[in-house]
C-alpha cells in the first residue's frame, strides 16, 4: 500500500501562484485548514497501511503453515513396505487409541477469544449484569430493612466448617502421595526377580485397592456424614476424593507397564519416576500422568491476580444468582400445593438461573481455576476444553466441554474397554463411559446436596446417551447448535427446579427414620 496521493484543490502552504498574491485572508484560513485535513488523513491512511500489513502478515503466515503441512501429508503417509508387501497404515483413530495424550504448549480459548474486542465486550457485559445484581440487593435490603449493608449469609453458611476441610483434605493428600507411589516402588523393585510375577502383583494390586477403599472411599463418606458438613464444604471433600483417585489411578497405570516393560540389568535397580514429578502431577491441571510436561519460562504474576479476582467475582455471582433469582421462588413454593401448572412455570422459571450457574461454572473451574495453577506451576498445556458452545451435536459437546476428565474417560475407560475386548463392542464401551461418569456426577451431587434425587443421573445417563446417539457428528446444520443449546436450557432449568424444591422439601419434611427407602424416596414426592 503506497502513501495517499493529494486530492485537488488542496493546497501547501509555501507554494506559492500568481493569484496567491490577490488571496483574501479568509481564502488563506480555508488554506490552512485545508492542510490541517491533508496532514490528518495522510496520517489516518499510514494507520491503515499498518494494519493491513499485520493482516496480511498474519493471513500469510496461516497460509505457509498449510502449505507446509500439506507437503509433508505425502511422506507422513507413506506406507512401508516388508518383505514386497504394503503394511496397511493405521487411521489417525486407532493411532490415538494406540498412542498416549500428547502435551504442547498452547493457550486456553477464552484468552484467545478475549484479544478481540467484540468477545471481550460479552464479558463486560457479565460483570454489568454482577453490578445490577448487587444493585438489586442493595435495594431490596434498603427497602425491606431500612440498611444498606451487603450480608453474604448464605455464602458464609455454604462454606462452613473450613477447618474440618482442611484436616481432612491433609490426610488424603499426604495418602495418595506417599502410600501409591511407595507401593509402586516397593512392587517394581521385587517384580522382576519374584519367582510369581502374577502373584506378587495381584498381592499388592488388593492390598493398595483395599487401602484405597479405605481412605480415599470410605473416609471422605464418614467426614461429610459424621460432621454434617455444608453444601460447599461437602463438594470440596467429595470433589477432592474424585480427584485423587483419578490421578492416583492415573499414576500407577501410566507408570506400572514402563516398569513391567523395562527389565533392569544385572546389579542395576529398576528405573522409577521421582517422588517430585508425582507432586507436581497432583497439583498440575491435567489427569493424565507424565514424568514432564511442556512448561513456560516464567509466572505471569498479573495474570495470576486478575486470574484470582475472577474466580473470587464468580463465587459472589453464583452468590446473587441464587439469592436473587432461586431462594425467593422456592422458599415461597414450598407453601403453595402442587399442581402441573407450578411445576411447569417453575421450571420455566428456572432456565435463567440454571444456565447461568452452567456458564459460571464452565468459566470458574475449567477457565478460572485451572489456568490459575497451570499458570502458577507454569504447566503451558491450557487446553482445558473447547469450542463446546459451536456444537452441532452433543457428541462434540461431551468431548469439547471438559476436555481433562473426557481425556481419562477416553484413556482409561474406553480404550482399555477395547484394549480388553480386543477392539470389539465400542457400543457397550461408550455406554459404560457414560454410565460410569453419570454415577460418579450422581454420587458427587448426592454427596454434596445431602439427599439422593437421581436427577443429573437420569438426564445424563438416559438422555444423554439418546442424544449422543441421535444428534452425533454427521449432524452439521446451525440448527443443530440452536436444537443444542434449547437442550442446555431445559436440562438446566429441570435440574435447578427439582433440585431447590427437593432441598426445601428436605427442611420443612425431615426424614423420621433412617431406612433404606427413606434415604432413597426424595421429599418433594410426599410433602406437601
Amino acid at each position: 500500500m503506497t502513501t495517499a496521493e493529494q486530492p485537488k484543490g488542496l493546497c501547501h502552504r509555501n507554494v506559492r501562484t500568481p493569484e496567491s498574491d490577490e488571496v483574501s485572508n479568509p481564502d488563506r484560513g480555508n488554506n490552512c485548514l485545508q492542510e490541517e485535513d491533508l496532514r490528518q488523513w495522510q496520517k489516518h491512511a499510514q494507520n491503515v497501511k499498518v494494519k493491513v500489513l499485520e493482516q496480511v502478515q498474519d493471513q500469510l503466515s496461516d497460509i505457509l503453515d498449510k502449505a507446509l503441512t500439506e507437503s509433508v501429508q505425502p511422506f507422513t503417509q507413506l506406507q512401508p513396505t516388508v518383505n514386497g508387501k504394503t503394511n496397511k497404515k493405521p487411521s489417525s483413530r486407532s493411532q490415538r487409541m494406540d498412542d498416549g495424550k500428547v502435551f504442547m504448549t498452547r493457550q486456553s480459548l477464552l484468552d484467545e477469544l478475549f484479544e478481540i474486542n467484540h468477545i471481550r465486550t460479552i464479558y463486560h457485559m457479565f460483570i454489568a449484569v454482577l453490578l445490577i445484581f448487587c444493585m438489586s440487593t442493595l435495594a431490596v435490603d434498603y427497602i425491606d430493612q431500612g440498611r444498606l449493608v451487603l450480608e453474604f449469609d448464605l455464602l458464609f453458611f455454604a462454606f462452613g466448617k473450613l477447618g474440618t476441610v482442611t484436616w481432612a483434605w491433609t490426610v488424603m493428600f499426604a495418602y495418595t502421595l506417599l502410600v501409591p507411589y511407595y507401593t509402586l516402588v516397593f512392587w517394581g523393585s521385587l517384580y522382576h526377580t519374584f519367582p510369581s510375577k502374577l502373584g506378587i502383583s495381584l498381592s499388592t494390586g488388593l492390598v493398595l485397592a483395599a487401602v484405597q477403599t479405605y481412605v480415599l472411599g470410605h473416609f471422605p463418606i464418614y467426614v461429610v456424614v459424621h460432621y454434617q458438613l455444608p453444601p460447599a464444604s461437602r463438594f470440596i471433600v467429595i470433589l477432592e476424593q474424585i480427584r485423587l483417585l483419578m490421578k492416583s489411578y492415573s499414576f500407577i497405570r501410566e507408570t506400572a507397564p514402563a516398569v513391567m516393560k523395562n527389565t533392569p540389568k544385572e546389579g542395576e535397580s529398576p528405573r522409577f519416576p521421582t517422588l517430585s514429578s508425582y507432586l507436581y502431577f497432583l497439583f498440575c491441571p491435567t489427569l493424565i500422568y507424565r514424568e514432564s510436561y511442556p512448561r513456560n519460562s516464567h509466572i505471569r504474576w498479573k495474570y495470576v491476580a486478575v486470574t484470582l479476582g475472577m474466580i473470587l467475582g464468580c463465587l459472589f455471582y453464583g452468590y446473587f444468582i441464587l439469592v436473587r433469582l432461586c431462594v425467593p421462588v422456592f422458599r415461597h413454593e414450598a407453601h403453595q400445593p402442587f399442581s402441573k401448572r407450578t411445576m411447569v412455570l417453575a421450571v420455566f422459571n428456572s432456565i435463567l438461573p440454571g444456565i447461568m450457574l452452567l456458564l459460571l461454572c464452565f468459566f470458574a473451574f475449567l477457565h478460572c481455576w485451572l489456568n490459575l495453577f497451570g499458570e502458577l506451576l507454569r504447566f503451558a498445556d491450557r487446553m482445558f476444553y473447547k469450542d463446546w458452545w459451536n456444537s452441532t451435536s452433543f457428541t462434540n459437546y461431551y468431548r469439547t466441554w471438559n476436555v481433562v476428565v473426557h481425556d481419562w474417560l477416553f484413556y482409561y475407560g474406553y480404550r482399555d474397554f477395547l484394549w480388553l475386548s480386543k477392539r470389539k463392542f465400542r457400543t457397550a464401551a461408550m455406554l459404560s463411559v457414560f454410565i460410569v461418569s453419570a454415577v460418579v456426577h450422581e454420587y458427587a451431587l448426592s454427596m454434596g446436596f445431602g439427599f439422593f434425587y437421581p436427577v443429573m443421573f437420569c438426564l445424563f445417563a438416559v438422555f444423554g446417551v439418546v442424544f449422543n446417539f441421535t444428534l452425533n457428528d454427521k449432524r452439521q446444520s446451525p440448527v443443530f447448535n440452536v436444537i443444542m443449546w434449547a437442550c442446555l436450557f431445559l436440562g438446566q432449568g429441570v435440574q435447578v427446579c427439582l433440585y431447590c424444591q427437593e432441598w426445601y422439601a428436605q427442611i420443612h419434611c425431615p426424614r423420621t427414620e433412617n431406612s433404606f427407602l427413606e434415604l432413597v424416596t426424595p421429599r418433594s414426592w410426599s410433602c406437601r
